[in-house]
């Protein structure tokens, strides 16, 4: 399929997905947020790929929502279309995929932007990154899990001060509090996260799987369930031929072969 706000690339068992409107700062306009849902549809049901990195180049990630194109909805159509998670929608996919999707990000990831990078499953950052939740200078709040997962990631008390000032958070300062995974130097940012998912798409993929389910669930219900959600989750990878592969593989001292079942 062609795209015209986005580009695709299959790097091995790696998809890439790169926003690309350079015009306007990669702004997450409806089509282009509809864009990434059908690349991530496509690549989540493409057997031979392993894991996604969702990039925005260089230059920027994404400096926000579309803002032209939003000041004229109103109440109603938010609420009923239950904007912007509309059935369907590019962040709905985002957020329900089973496969990793790592964010690479350079330069400015503000509002929707940070919020798409936190929905993936983890972030690499350049030295040139910067996150921020700006929405309240425009007369209203973060609408796509600004105020959660910024809150779960970097704790309240940062959290709330970026979403009630607008304040930015660079790079280093991310790192040190959580919000990004490593920091890597921005000509090398893209092709270290496909390396790195490239790590990942090479182990068993129903188990990785199970270890973003395991990880996640940590942030959906109290210790005791995590648990045993993590037990269950352990007893059930005995029962893939990718387990009896990685033990045997380990005592016999060579690469596991992998056969993704």
């Amino acid at each position: 399929m062609s795209y015209e706000l986005i580009q695709v690339e299959i790097q091995g068992a790696v998809g890439l997905i790169r926003l690309h409107r350079p015009d306007a700062m990669n702004a997450l306009s409806v089509a282009l947020i509809n864009e990434v849902g059908v690349a991530l549809q496509a690549l989540e049901q493409d057997e031979a790929i392993g894991a996604i990195v969702l990039s925005g180049g260089e230059k920027v990630f994404a400096a926000g929502a579309d803002l032209k194109e939003m000041q004229s909805k109103a109440f109603t159509e938010l609420y009923l279309t239950d904007f912007p998670q509309l059935p369907g929608s590019g962040w709905e996919r985002l957020e329900r995929r089973r496969k990793p999707v790592i964010a690479a990000v350079s330069g400015y990831a503000l509002g929707g932007g940070c919020e798409m990078a936190m929905a993936c499953d983890f972030i690499l950052a350049s030295n040139t990154a910067r996150f921020g939740q700006p929405e309240i200078s425009v007369g209203t709040l973060p609408g796509a899990g600004g105020t959660q997962r910024l809150a779960r990631a970097v704790g309240k008390a940062k959290a709330m001060e970026m979403c009630l000032t607008g304040r930015m958070m660079d790079a280093e300062e991310a790192e040190r509090v959580g919000l990004v995974s490593r920091i890597v130097p921005v000509a090398e940012l893209e092709a270290e996260a496909i390396k790195t998912a490239a790590r990942i798409a090479a182990m068993s993929r129903p188990i990785a799987m199970m270890v973003k389910e395991s990880v996640d669930q940590a942030f959906e219900s109290g210790l005791s369930a995590g648990l045993m959600f993590e037990r269950r989750a352990f007893a059930s990878s005995f029962s893939f031929e990718d387990r009896t592969e990685g033990m045997a593989a380990f005592a016999e001292k060579r690469r596991p072969e992998f056969k993704h079942r």
